[in-house]
């Protein structure tokens, strides 16, 4: 007699994969900022912070991507920011130390980005955690300042 728990098995850690890559990539945006007069705050993108993920990217696309600051607005839900990574299109990047509680409604400080106005941003990697299911999904904006 034989059987197939090896088959099952090795299906079943396949199906996980494709669960969790599924899961992952909805958690990159592409954004296109819109071009501003410098001083001025505009959007970058924005996500939606889901329960069961720590970690989202926003993948910034030019020609109007050369910051010089950034900051953080969550709506809808509190949400509790740990880090922020910065890449540059030369693939440099800075680690951001944010660790601040955004409450629904606020916003982070500004934060000045090193080199600004001699880099362009390509993408920004984000981790927090949220503050329970009954308080709704946070939808996380990013703005940018010239």
């Amino acid at each position: 007699m034989t059987t197939n728990r090896p088959a099952r098995g090795f299906a079943g850690l396949l199906a996980v994969a494709m669960l969790f890559t599924a899961g992952y990539a909805c958690a990159q945006q592409v954004a296109r900022p819109a071009p501003g007069a410098p001083g001025q705050w505009r959007l970058i993108g924005q996500t939606h912070a889901r329960h069961t993920a720590d970690h989202d990217t926003i993948v910034v696309q030019g020609p109007y991507d050369n910051f010089r600051r950034i900051k953080f607005k969550v709506t809808d839900s509190p949400l509790r920011m740990h880090r922020v990574v910065v890449t540059y299109d030369n693939g440099a990047t800075d680690s951001l130390d944010v660790r601040h509680h955004i409450p629904r409604g606020g916003e982070t400080r500004a934060i000045d980005l090193r080199g600004a106005g001699k880099r362009s941003l390509r993408r920004i990697d984000f981790w927090y955690d949220t503050r329970g299911i009954l308080n709704g999904q946070a939808t996380v904006v990013v703005y940018g300042m010239k």
